[in-house]
């Protein structure tokens, strides 16, 4: 079965650009020129399998966008933008998005950045590190378990909703709790070699992260920052 595919511009040449390529690449299309066309659609027939989304949408911009999205569908999200500065980078991953591409830029690196994404998710759901689910955390409130083999986060009984990269992070964290990881190998791990090389996105994510599964994300007893080295994983059991 075809892994579907949402498309949001307001650029109908990019929009027909990647359908057309993407198509080749065996996704089911659809398209939305508007983030309010790209919510309605969520709302009527739900999350498709992955997105892209330009930053430049006119009454609502990317950022809102994706965060509107994120309030309800964890999907991974590829932003492309003519937008590079660190600022914009920064604030379309903060707001929830898995990768970033810079315009202008070649259809390929598109269909590479998705197939990676698509990895991830079946390695997410196939890999067997070990038992199925690991205390995190028993000492501030019902325990939070992190459970590989199913691809979820529990608080107690409630599901804690990671996207698809804080629980690829996570679970890379979990494979040996208490070793530093440095934001090389994570980048390696998480991101398929290097994504665009910067180490922010590592650090942005990890605060994402944080602020769902610490109680308080300011003074972080999980996920620990390394200084000069990288980030560990600490068990509260």
């Amino acid at each position: 079965m075809s892994a579907s595919l949402l498309i949001v511009a307001d650029d109908d040449r990019v929009r027909g650009a990647l359908r057309l390529a993407m198509e080749d690449e065996g996704y089911d299309v659809a398209e939305a020129p508007t983030t309010e066309a790209a919510l309605d659609r969520l709302r009527r027939r739900g999350a498709p399998d992955m997105i892209i989304i330009d930053l430049m949408l006119g009454t609502m911009d990317g950022f809102t966008c994706i965060r509107e999205i994120r309030r309800e569908h964890h999907v991974p999200i590829v932003v492309v933008s003519a937008r590079d500065d660190t600022h914009d980078v920064v604030a379309a991953l903060e707001a929830g998005a898995d990768d970033f591409v810079t315009k202008p830029f070649q259809i390929k690196e598109i269909t590479a950045r998705l197939r990676a994404l698509r990895r991830r998710a079946r390695l997410a759901h196939e890999r067997d590190p070990g038992p199925d689910d690991l205390v995190l955390d028993t000492k501030s409130g019902p325990p939070l378990v992190l459970s590989r083999l199913s691809g979820m986060v529990r608080r107690g009984e409630d599901p804690v909703h990671l996207t698809l990269t804080e629980f690829r992070l996570l679970c890379e964290l979990a494979e040996a709790p208490g070793r530093v990881f440095s934001r090389d190998v994570l980048l390696d791990r998480v991101w398929d070699r290097g994504f665009f090389g910067d180490h922010r996105i590592v650090d942005v994510h990890m605060r994402r992260l944080r602020t769902k599964i610490e109680q308080d994300p300011s003074a972080p007893r999980l996920v620990v920052t390394v200084r000069g080295l990288g980030y560990r994983l600490d068990l509260h059991p």
